[in-house]
């Protein structure tokens, strides 16, 4: 068993699935987590979360490494860093999450489900049928298994899952270091899958094994994992395991209060710096999605972030994207930039608009980056609002006028 950690020193992960690229809800929860861990002295994990290999892709994996990279939220522990607390990569610690199911096994804390996909399906049709707001999920038929068929049916190499023996007549508390106080009714919660039968473990099992043997003592994530926390509660409770401290940030919302979309401020990091936006303007921007420093203060750097952050300062009100102000604010930090830092980067946006040969003057491009950085809001709109000033002018023909 894992020794705890120091209380004195905070230890938090960021633990995204490399199954599509990273959004900036996901950018927001590793900056919290990252100035979380800076403010307090801690330690700042990235774990990544792939056992869905159906769905994993290598090309999000590298995307979530350049993204954090870009922000500058560089992770202490983790791939590539490295640590005593790995692997980092859940597919390489499958046989973790099994030795830990059969220890839930052997306590009584669980039990093994042979109930086919068929016989799930006609169970879930027949609670529709019957309107079942209350008790409906898994039946528990195979909670009430004899042993003696229990065993045949393991020596019959049947299939089965891990089910977690969800307590009756329970009520689940937890504190939110945001919320405050959140219960839930045991009868609300199903009898879980910890265990699949590809002998993959769920996302809850993992979680919660991960998190108890990397000795994490805060997991700051989005509030759609609210539902999932006393499931977690439960699983800490039957390992027999304390419980890290829990905080849920609060929802980003489109600027007309519905959910983000792609269309709508959910596009991935690197397409904001593909457009050309400066990465502390993000961070800046995505640090006052649900935190407030106090005051009217809104530019800071990541360093004024980290001196100034606390979670006693996070709203459980939802946030809302507005992709203006993050315009705005991009624009600022361009202005601070100098003609010559900006150089290769709006170089780069021309070499896609102009002729090489047109930008043989890099002195002459300065002045020209001079003349519009101060009325741009992105990279992209210095180099396409200045093309005019590297083509040459066209003749004036009278007698083409004429005509």
């Amino acid at each position: 068993m894992s020794k705890p950690e120091n209380n004195l020193v905070p230890v938090v992960r960021f633990a995204p699935s490399p199954t599509g690229y990273l959004h900036v809800g996901g950018a927001r929860t590793a900056l919290f987590n990252f100035l979380f861990a800076r403010h307090h002295g801690g330690i700042f994990i990235l774990r990544i979360e792939d056992t869905d290999q159906k769905r994993f892709q290598a090309e999000a994996l590298q995307e979530i490494f350049a993204s954090l990279k870009w922000l500058g939220l560089n992770w202490d522990e983790g791939p590539e860093a490295g640590g005593e607390r790995g692997p980092y990569f859940q597919s390489q610690r499958t046989a973790l999450y099994s030795r830990h199911a059969e220890q839930l096994l052997a306590a009584g804390k669980a039990y093994r489900c042979f109930c086919s996909e068929e016989r799930l399906a006609r169970m879930r049709e027949e609670q529709e049928k019957a309107k079942m707001a209350h008790g409906s999920g898994y039946d528990r038929h195979c909670r009430l298994r004899p042993e003696a068929e229990v065993k045949a049916l393991l020596a019959a190499d049947a299939p089965h899952v891990v089910r977690l023996k969800v307590p009756d007549n329970r009520v689940v508390v937890f504190n939110d270091l945001i919320r405050g106080e959140i219960s839930y009714d045991s009868s609300q919660l199903d009898d879980l899958v910890l265990l699949k039968s590809d002998g993959f473990p769920t996302y809850h099992l993992a979680n919660v094994v991960d998190d108890h043997l990397m000795r994490i003592t805060h997991v700051l994530r989005g509030d759609e994992w609210i539902a999932s926390t006393p499931k977690h509660v439960l699983i800490y409770e039957a390992f027999g395991w304390p419980q890290p401290h829990f905080a849920h940030m609060p929802v980003i919302l489109a600027a007309d209060g519905g959910k983000l979309s792609k269309r709508r401020g959910a596009a991935s990091v690197l397409d904001y710096q593909r457009s050309g936006f400066q990465p502390e303007a993000l961070l800046n921007f995505l640090v006052l999605l649900g935190w407030a420093p106090g005051g009217d203060r809104e530019i800071m750097t990541l360093d004024e972030m980290t001196a100034a952050f606390s979670l006693q300062r996070v709203s459980a009100k939802a946030a809302v994207f507005d992709e203006t102000k993050l315009e705005w604010m991009n624009g600022h930090y361009l202005q601070q930039r100098s003609q010559e830092s900006l150089l290769p980067e709006v170089m780069a946006c021309w070499e896609k608009l102009l002729p090489p040969a047109a930008l043989a003057d890099q002195v002459y491009a300065k002045k020209v980056i001079g003349l519009f950085k101060e009325r741009s809001k992105k990279l992209i709109e210095i180099a396409e609002n200045s093309g005019y000033f590297f083509r040459d002018p066209v003749a004036y023909d009278p007698q083409a006028a004429r005509k």
